[in-house]
């Protein structure tokens, strides 16, 4: 991923912060026929390697599953809030006119090897734990004990669980760093919250974060 100095956020605790708050990646395989991607929840053990584990799983209909070497690592994506930015909203666009579009955007990339998971007590530890993470908000969450015991016995027959050990962990927080005006960076955040979009606010916040910092 290319990220220049000014966007780069390093620390581990952050990536895997946004890792675990968005938690749905694009999963890329190198196969014979060249690259696959997927799209696929993951979770994040933070303690594992210098830079933690992801696990998931997928169909074996997938064609994916068949393509997954161990020699070739693997890469997850994962995207964070991101939007459009107007010229419109620099102050300098006023005074000089030499202001172009842009997109703010924040994504983590996660690279490294990939292992297979197919015992039954490997996939059912990924499922309880994504079942757990993404039920644990809700008033009455569901469980797995829910479902007929023979029912999800079938359902882990038809997937395939993986584990990636990051060997590389890679941040990049696009947010105006490059602008050298504090003005203009502050008018893209009002331009931003003024719009009433979900996304923008999300990215204004983080802006005005960095601002701060």
């Amino acid at each position: 991923m290319y990220t220049p100095p000014a966007y780069r956020q390093e620390d581990p605790a952050v990536l895997h912060d946004l890792i675990d708050e968005f938690g749905f990646a694009t999963l890329v395989t190198l196969g014979p026929e060249g690259p696959t991607a997927n799209h696929i929840p993951m979770l994040i053990d933070r303690g594992e390697g210098p830079y933690g584990r992801l696990r998931g799983h997928l169909s074996k209909g997938n064609p994916q599953f068949l393509e997954m070497r161990s020699e070739v690592p693997a890469l997850a994506i994962f995207q964070g809030p991101h939007t459009y930015v107007s010229p419109n909203w620099y102050p300098s666009k006023q005074e000089h006119g030499k202001v172009v579009p842009t997109w703010n955007y924040v994504a983590v990339h996660a690279t490294g090897p990939l292992t297979v998971i197919e015992d039954d007590e490997g996939l059912m530890r990924i499922i309880d734990d994504l079942t757990r993470k993404h039920e644990q908000n809700f008033e009455n969450p569901w469980n797995i004990s829910d479902a007929p015991d023979d029912y999800i016995q079938r359902m882990l027959k038809g997937i395939i669980g993986f584990e990636i050990q990051i060997g590389k962990l890679e941040g990049k927080w696009k947010m105006s760093q490059n602008k050298p005006k504090i003005e203009d960076r502050r008018g893209v955040i009002e331009g931003l919250n003024a719009s009433g979009n979900l996304a923008d606010g999300e990215v204004a916040a983080i802006m005005s974060k960095i601002l701060e910092d």
